[in-house]
């Protein structure tokens, strides 16, 4: 039987005897069954089409002809591991090496944004000879055991916090210490990182690395304060930003793009970008949309990164990394991102998605916060405007409603309440008005019916 002629109730009743609990479903107390996906959209085995506000991984579509054609003709053709000389490894590195500052010149492909996180961590430990990192509070790096150890959203829950670990405050201006009113939140925050850096020196740990996602996702939709990440080029400032503070201690820079990177935000091609056009990271790594759904990440580097990398003799290979298939999709991906000039769309559409979720903001007091840019958006839900309380449960009610509306959208945060807008980049200026006139729709029946978070709850 074709998977999507089995009924419903029969795929789950198999997926919960043969897989792990551990590996959830969206909407568990109903899911989706689905079964085809072309752009920004997904079809059930009913054939109910679903807006994905969800996918930053089918970044340039789901199932783009353009994509699926290259990886079906170069698998026609070769598939092997990159000990051959190709064409398609090196094409792919210098397309890439296009789009990045060009100190970050040496590149490592890989299957994984957590196999690229945890090869940038052996490099910065080899390049500096230290052990420790410093990271944001909230954060989440991957999956491998050595990426657990360094995200506080997972070791939280786990083992604890490893001695080697600082976690410095996330750059939250909604929720954090430094808020919008601050005078000067870079400076804080960056001051943050200083303290805590020097917390560790002086219990004689050393710092190998700042691991930070450009844009904070899984920590709530964060936009750092811009000059947060610079080093500035005037040394009588430069030694207030964080960046700098880092270098100090003899620790090098990892820009985390896994989630954002590749045109996303918009205005620029790379989210630390955002950050001034000084700021340059030691390392940074790619995954999800680098392969629009295929398995493909890549870590960049700095040449004295690298060398020293390379000093140890020790040789780096990974299986399918930088195959010849994953190389063609890489460069695929890259061409429809400029055919389809879908970076400068991302802006449009973004800030029209902002500018209707704004209105949404001065209408219903449970939008607490709309921030975001390009098309990677956060609506933080609140309780009370005055002590800004997360409205969890009517944030797990609010995209249980919109996905009965065809439409899917996920939360995250530490308090689970954040509206997560990261769709497809073709996501168009019509699919930003159906899902928040959508989105208004189910908010206002909520004012109207619903009067306290207990009955928010989802019935199982």
């Amino acid at each position: 039987m074709a998977a999507d002629q089995r009924p419903k109730a029969d795929t789950l009743a198999l997926r919960q005897r043969l897989i792990s609990s551990s590996c959830r479903l969206f909407f568990p107390e109903d899911p989706v069954k689905i079964v085809r996906a072309q752009g920004q959209y997904m079809y059930d085995e009913q054939g109910a089409e679903y807006i994905d506000c969800i996918s930053n991984v089918a970044h340039v579509g789901h199932c783009h002809p353009l994509v699926v054609q290259a990886a079906h003709e170069q698998n026609q053709v070769l598939n092997t591991n990159s000990r051959y000389l190709h064409d398609n490894i090196v094409d792919y590195a210098q397309r890439l090496s296009e789009t990045l500052p060009e100190q970050l010149c040496v590149f490592y492909f890989l299957n994984s944004g957590s196999e690229a996180n945890d090869l940038a961590l052996r490099l910065a430990r080899h390049y500096t000879g230290h052990q420790d990192v410093v990271v944001l509070d909230h954060a989440y790096h991957g999956h491998l055991s050595s990426l657990i150890d360094i995200s506080p959203y997972k070791f939280r829950n786990l083992d604890g916090q490893k001695e080697w670990v600082h976690v410095a405050p996330l750059p939250d201006t909604y929720r954090g210490p430094y808020r919008e009113d601050h005078p000067n939140p870079a400076m804080a925050y960056a001051n943050e990182v200083k303290r805590v850096v020097s917390s560790a020196q002086e219990k004689g740990r050393k710092i190998a690395a700042f691991f930070a996602e450009s844009l904070p996702s899984v920590g709530g939709q964060i936009i750092p304060p811009a000059g947060y990440f610079s080093q500035v080029a005037d040394p009588r400032v430069s030694h207030l930003l964080c960046h700098r503070h880092i270098r100090k201690a003899g620790g090098v820079f990892v820009a985390d793009e896994i989630q954002v990177g590749f045109g996303r935000v918009g205005k620029h091609f790379w989210a630390f970008q955002l950050q001034g056009k000084d700021f340059v990271p030691d390392i940074v790594t790619m995954g999800k949309s680098i392969g629009n759904g295929h398995p493909v990440a890549c870590v960049a580097a700095t040449q004295p990164v690298a060398r020293a990398f390379e000093a140890t003799g020790v040789e780096y290979f990974n299986t399918f990394g930088g195959s010849p298939v994953s190389c063609a999709v890489g460069l695929a991906v890259l061409n429809v991102l400029e055919k389809e000039q879908l970076q400068d769309h991302a802006t449009s559409v973004g800030s029209f998605l902002m500018q209707l979720l704004g209105q949404q903001k001065i209408k219903h007091p449970i939008v607490g916060d709309v921030r975001g840019v390009g098309l990677f958006i956060g609506v933080d839900l609140i309780k009370d405007e005055a002590t800004r309380t997360p409205a969890t449960e009517e944030a797990a009610y609010l995209v249980s409603r919109l996905k009965e509306n065809y439409v899917l959208l996920s939360t995250d945060g530490p308090g689970r309440n954040i509206l997560k807008f990261k769709p497809p980049m073709c996501f168009s200026l019509d699919n930003a008005r159906q899902v928040v006139a959508k989105l208004d729709a189910i908010l206002t029946d909520m004012e109207e019916k619903v009067r306290s978070c207990e009955t928010l709850r989802l019935q199982p």
